[in-house]
């Protein structure tokens, strides 16, 4: 900020250059800090376009969005003349980031329920651009079963949480649920937009998440307890660097992160199958749990008056010793995970020597990981071991990215 005793101005490093942004305000008094963001936006090079809702019209004018933004500010989904052409399907599609700041417990859960009553939620319900969000409400809105379900939810399809901060607030309360500072706020989406912040540009990446459904016969199958969160939330994390990323799920029930090609398999040996043709790459992460065993599936379905059938167990392909020895194929940077209940470091640096990987990050799953929010992991290489803190999986899948993407970078050096 540069002064001259009668006027400040922001000066920006035009980070955002090319940049654009949609902007959804959402009704509370953090509101007014939306205002200062546009400027701040606008000042790193950024092409803002401001959404106001209803509530966020009784804090903060239009008018006074679209001055600071230089950019018209849309507030009514039923505009006879925008919607004639579809207005609001092309604001979703446009930009480079969807940012709802501040995103109050009434848009978070309208967002989690896919409704779309009004401008601000028909275009969140629209888009196909990464989307991110910055909550700002009560403590103890904040910290309620039906909050905390519905950003779990968001995570899951792949919005990035900016979380709030911790302090007091305009009830007089104090705890999380602050909306952080413009700067704060501006950081986050220079590292999720500018081109320092999408250092994997260009490189190919390969993920593997879920678990495998082995048939036994046409009803029953051997499986795990993977939910396959941790592997899509990794794969969303790399598309957000910029990586171009082919994910090969296992069977589960989520949604597809931005940005992201996805290959659905239900066996190890699909599974196999389907990195084999992904290849070659830059980069592969093997989060899936893939079942170690399969069984010749019996062609009707096994009855109990019948006795115990004999299962022979056929050893399933080793996909992450497969990809480690592609030879020529082989990517530049092979990851394993490790799903363990004992001593998970000693089990992942066995299994670094064994499979032939550059890293695997190793987790206790004795808990409620698999199914769960959250995640203990350790980094082991040849280097030695990095242990994280408890935290939330997409946490867990963005540090790792960018962990990633330093090792890739110094390779390249």
């Amino acid at each position: 900020m540069e002064r001259d005793g009668r006027t400040a101005t922001i000066l920006g490093s035009g980070r955002l250059v090319g940049c654009r942004v949609l902007l959804i305000v959402g009704g509370g008094i953090a509101a007014y800090k939306a205002l200062e963001l546009i400027r701040r936006l606008r000042a790193e090079g950024a092409s803002v376009i401001p959404v106001l809702t209803a509530g966020a019209c009784r804090f903060i004018t239009p008018l006074s969005a679209a001055a600071l933004a230089e950019n018209r500010a849309f507030t009514d989904l039923f505009d006879p003349t925008d919607e004639g052409q579809m207005g609001h399907i092309a604001l979703s599609r446009e930009a480079d980031l969807v940012l709802v700041c501040p995103a109050t417990a009434d848009l978070l859960a309208r967002m989690a329920a896919g409704l779309a009553d009004d401008l601000a939620t028909t275009l969140l319900l629209a888009t196909d651009r990464p989307v991110m969000v910055a909550p700002a409400m009560n403590v103890r809105m904040w910290d309620h079963p039906a909050t905390r379900a519905n950003v779990a939810t968001l995570r899951a399809r792949g919005v990035e949480v900016v979380e709030p901060d911790v302090g007091p607030m305009a009830c007089g309360e104090f705890g999380p649920g602050r909306l952080p500072e413009p700067d704060a706020l501006l950081e986050a989406v220079v590292a999720r937009l500018a081109p320092g912040g999408r250092p994997l540009k260009g490189v190919r990446a390969v993920v593997t998440a879920g678990p495998t459904h082995e048939p036994i016969d046409p009803v029953r199958y051997l499986a795990n307890r993977s939910s396959g969160r941790q592997g899509f939330a990794i794969a969303g994390a790399l598309a957000g660097l910029g990586a171009r990323v082919t994910l090969v799920a296992g069977p589960v029930c989520l949604p597809t992160p931005p940005g992201v090609d996805r290959v659905d398999v239900e066996t190890a040996c699909q599974m196999a199958e389907a990195v084999e043709r992904a290849l070659p790459a830059d980069l592969a992460v093997m989060v899936a749990a893939v079942a170690d065993w399969r069984v010749e599936p019996a062609p009707a379905k096994l009855k109990k008056d019948e006795g115990a059938p004999l299962l022979r167990l056929v050893e399933n392909p080793d996909i992450l010793k497969a990809v480690a020895a592609a030879g020529p194929r082989r990517p530049r940077l092979v990851v394993g995970f490790a799903a363990e209940t004992g001593d998970p470091v000693a089990a992942a640096q066995r299994k670094l020597r064994a499979k032939g990987c550059d890293l695997v990050v190793a987790n206790d799953v004795s808990g409620g990981v698999m199914g769960g929010d959250r995640n203990r992991v350790h980094l082991v290489s040849a280097s030695g071991v990095e242990s994280w803190p408890e935290l939330p999986k997409d946490e867990v899948a963005r540090r790792l990215a960018r962990a990633l993407a330093a090792r890739l970078t110094e390779a390249n050096a």
